[in-house]
């Protein structure tokens, strides 16, 4: 709550607490701060006007005896406590019904002092509780009552009449409470709804950073690895044997480095199309622009393992209903698991990829032997961003993920994807692509 707010303590001994802000003004002319020298201020001038009106009335309406010195001096002075109706409305009530009810009983020009009494009531139906507003009308009516048959008038008439102004004041003010509450409320469920869309685009746009390196990773390590592998095998025949080049060895490699980089290039354009359309456009991103990659693109992965001198075993199982998503983490995580192997395991290496389904689920292995060199257990087990974005994967359908160094030599990825997850968002499966 904000620390400017004020706190008026009402007869009836309840505290209510009002905040104060500039796009809920309490009052109908005025949002300062009740007890604010800005808020005294203007109830000063407006109580000045008040005062001037009521002389005009006490010269001009011949309702009562014309004011003399002790009259004017009850009509001026009932107007001074309206300086604190907004901090002190209740005291301010009370000290204006005594200079008002005096100037009242001994019958000086009854419409000059009524607007007064009026402001003031209202002062505090529109700032306390309907319990204390209730109990001020009753109190108030019987003052009234009282008064009047101290003067020379028809008590009924008059009671009926003044009863009448009463009510209204006290169910406006009361009205406008309710309705000043109605608006606070609307305007802090709109400032919290705004809140919430903010916080909500911040996640987003971290989840799709998030994604989006993933997505980059992923590519960017297997195409640069296959690319690095095939160079080493060109550079291998050129040094092997310069007088006796295999020319068709180095064409080969040359040329499965070539579709290495189509591939990559056109998967690179697919991702950053669709961050792009995001961008200028604002709209989600266009599902047709091709299809998220799957469990059937698998053997693709494989080759391209073989093309880099790895020796794959793939045993797919036949899976009946791969959701996208979980074909997509399915695609991305044998990708990462792949490239690790080539990168790391050395020549010689032979890996094996298992697919299938068990218990609902979609389960997948990448075991390699790590025969090279290049692969020891100690900085194969090492974490990098590869196996984070393949547990990351694995944790946005639902499943699990283990990946670590086998007994022995070698490494193995084992994941299982729950086949029953859930569709992503449009955005969110077209960013996989």
């Amino acid at each position: 709550m904000d620390a400017a707010a004020t706190r008026v303590r009402e007869g009836g001994g309840d505290d209510v607490l009002y905040p104060p802000s500039a796009v809920r003004p309490w009052w109908p002319f005025s949002g300062a701060v009740p007890g604010s020298r800005r808020a005294l201020r203007q109830d000063a001038v407006f109580a000045a006007h008040l005062a001037g009106l009521a002389v005009v009335l006490a010269l001009l309406v011949k309702d009562g005896r014309t004011p003399d010195a002790l009259g004017w001096t009850l009509l001026l002075c009932g107007h001074v406590p309206l300086v604190w109706r907004r901090s002190r409305p209740m005291p301010a009530l009370l000290a204006t019904m005594a200079f008002v009810g005096p100037y009242h009983a001994v019958g000086y020009t009854h419409a000059a002092a009524t607007h007064a009494g009026m402001v003031a009531l209202y002062s505090v139906a529109v700032s306390g509780r309907p319990r204390r507003t209730l109990l001020t009308g009753l109190h108030l009516i019987a003052v009234m009552f009282v008064v009047n048959a101290c003067v020379d008038r028809d008590p009924a008439v008059e009671v009926v009449r003044i009863t009448g102004w009463i009510v209204a004041v006290l169910i406006f003010g009361t009205y406008v409470r309710v309705h000043r509450q109605y608006i606070s409320s609307v305007v802090e469920r709109a400032e919290r709804a705004e809140r919430t869309r903010e916080e909500e685009a911040r996640r987003r746009v971290a989840e799709e950073r998030l994604r989006v390196a993933r997505d980059l990773h992923d590519l960017l390590a297997h195409s640069i690895t296959l690319v690095g592998v095939q160079t080493s095998v060109a550079a291998h025949v050129l040094a092997a044997d310069p007088e006796r080049l295999d020319r068709a060895a180095i064409a080969g490699a040359l040329d499965d480095i070539a579709d290495t980089c189509r591939a990559a290039r056109g998967e690179l354009r697919a991702t950053l199309e669709v961050l792009r359309s995001g961008t200028e456009s604002g709209d989600a991103p266009d599902e047709n622009r091709g299809p998220l990659p799957g469990i059937d693109g698998i053997g693709d992965l494989a080759g391209a393992a073989r093309t880099a001198g790895a020796e794959v075993d793939l045993a797919m199982a036949e899976v009946a209903a791969v959701p996208p998503v979980v074909g997509a983490a399915a695609y991305r995580i044998v990708q990462e698991a792949l490239t690790n192997a080539v990168r790391h395991g050395g020549p010689g290496l032979a890996v094996r990829v298992a697919i299938g389904e068990r218990d609902g689920a979609l389960r997948l292995s990448v075991t390699d032997d790590g025969t090279g060199p290049a692969a020891p257990p100690a900085a194969r087990a090492a974490p990098g961003f590869g196996i984070i974005g393949m547990r990351e994967r694995a944790r946005s359908v639902g499943g699990t993920l283990e990946a670590g160094p086998r007994d022995g030599r070698g490494f193995e990825v084992v994941a299982e994807l729950p086949l029953g997850a859930r569709e992503s968002a449009p955005a969110e499966r077209a960013a996989e692509r």
